[in-house]
């Protein structure tokens, strides 16, 4: 039974691992920026399992027709945020290798590529990407807990410590302070960077005789406002 969770930490070789290590810096990570530290960390547990679980369920029919290879790694759950971040986005097209695509075919597109990774199987990666389309699209809404209930758990063990941690970047439950912590990024406190200061001297004083002409006085005062 502890597989259905620990296959996720399985990795053949050096090459897996890199592959592996830059799809959950990758997607694992945008993913948890959208969400929150909390959610995220139960969503990894969540859609690990039912991958595994929708793995076994397949795989049993799909070895009738070929060999099936065993799920191992972390992409099945990067399939399952892919999934999630595709079905809820607001965007229609995006930009793939230069070529205008339908949202919603980027994770099929992605889960041709990571055919050829080494040590990747296909069918785990599939049961990653539909648990999480079931998931995104509300069929999985057991899933989901309140927002306060997130903002709660940030106060609790390990969660409180991990925000205590040095170079690790915590991303908070609660919505406003994500949106908080994005706006900072945006828009950064005054001194962060450096401007240059422009410097206006005062006009001259104006000789005496242009005080008994005011049309002299006007002249002279737009001479000394000139740009430059």
């Amino acid at each position: 039974v502890h597989r259905l969770l620990t296959y996720i930490f399985v990795y053949e070789d050096l090459i897996s691992l890199a592959c592996g290590a830059v799809i959950i810096w990758y997607f694992a990570g945008s993913f948890e920026k959208n969400v929150g530290t909390v959610k995220h960390c139960f969503l990894t547990l969540a859609f690990a399992i039912l991958s595994a679980l929708l793995y076994l369920l397949l795989g049993t029919i799909v070895s009738r027709v070929s060999e099936v290879e065993d799920a191992k790694g972390f992409m099945p759950v990067a399939f399952a945020t892919l999934g999630v971040s595709t079905t809820r986005s607001q965007m229609k097209r995006t930009l793939i290798f230069g070529v205008r695509l339908p949202v919603v075919l980027v994770p099929w597109l992605m889960l041709c590529i990571a055919w050829f990774i080494p040590g990747s199987s296909l069918l785990s990666n599939l049961c990653g990407l539909l648990a999480g389309e079931a998931y995104g699209l509300g069929y999985c809404f057991c899933l989901d807990f309140p927002e306060s209930a997130a903002t709660k758990l940030d106060r609790v063990f390990p969660f409180s410590l991990l925000k205590r941690i040095p170079g690790l970047k915590y991303i908070p439950g609660s919505l406003a302070e994500r949106r908080a912590f994005k706006s900072s990024k945006i828009n950064p406190a005054t001194g962060t960077y450096p401007t240059q200061s422009y410097y206006c001297s005062s006009p001259p004083a104006l000789p005496a005789f242009q005080m008994q002409h005011p049309n002299a006085q006007s002249e002279g005062f737009q001479h000394s406002c000139a740009p430059g």
